[in-house]
């Protein structure tokens, strides 16, 4: 659950990037980090477990100056090998918003299937329920998977979003999903735009400043 400090001014949200192994979920966090300035940004930080890594950084935080709000974003990616539940586990806790990443290629579409089985039952088993938002990546790929087709994952009407974490496509408007996504679920609760005086679309184009980003980007969200 987010973090907010109502007499400090304060929200901090955290953002988990899963999926299977190989689907691109350390591309995309090196794609966003490498949009952020360097003095707005946390040092990526790397976890390196066997045959896998679990990535970190912050968004430092970011003011709104005309009522003196900051926000912190936390991103992370998970280890996609099966080995690594506990680990998957631990890093979802407190997450107030997933990207699950799945990968564009016919012959992984059961490991897809089988670590979003895997989601479910870590959100279950923490009694997380946010928003999941699901990106496919490598759709440089040749022979990609026709994303008319694709699994969505338990909800047929799902948005997918198409990626290429490598070359930097699609990272941001996935990401800014996400966040969207979270602050529709926590603004309800903690009465975010009303307590902070930000309105939603303020705060998602404050954000898409601090990474570079543009109007496109946030269009999806």
């Amino acid at each position: 659950m987010a973090q907010v400090d109502f007499n400090e001014r304060q929200l901090t949200l955290k953002l988990v990037y899963f999926g299977p192994p190989l689907s691109g979920k350390t591309s995309n966090l090196r794609a966003l980090h490498g949009r952020v300035d360097a003095l707005n940004r946390g040092r990526l930080m790397t976890l390196e477990t066997k045959d896998d890594r679990t990535l970190f950084f912050d968004l430092l935080p970011i003011f709104f100056r005309s009522n003196g709000m900051s926000f912190r974003i936390k991103v992370y990616t998970v280890p996609g090998q099966p080995m690594h539940e506990a680990t998957r586990r631990v890093v979802l806790q407190g997450a107030d918003g997933i990207v699950f990443v799945a990968h564009s290629s016919p012959d992984q579409i059961e490991l897809n299937r089988e670590s979003w089985v895997g989601l479910a039952r870590n959100l279950a088993e923490l009694g997380l329920r946010v928003p999941v938002v699901v990106q496919y990546n490598k759709r440089d790929l040749a022979g990609c998977i026709d994303l008319a087709s694709a699994d969505h994952f338990d909800e047929p009407e799902r948005t997918l979003h198409p990626a290429s974490a490598m070359t930097g496509d699609g990272v941001l408007a996935t990401f800014f999903a996400a966040l969207g996504a979270a602050w529709d679920v926590l603004d309800p609760t903690f009465k975010l735009s009303q307590r902070f005086g930000v309105a939603r679309d303020d705060f998602m184009r404050t954000v898409c400043a601090h990474v570079g980003g543009t109007e496109r980007d946030i269009l999806v969200a």
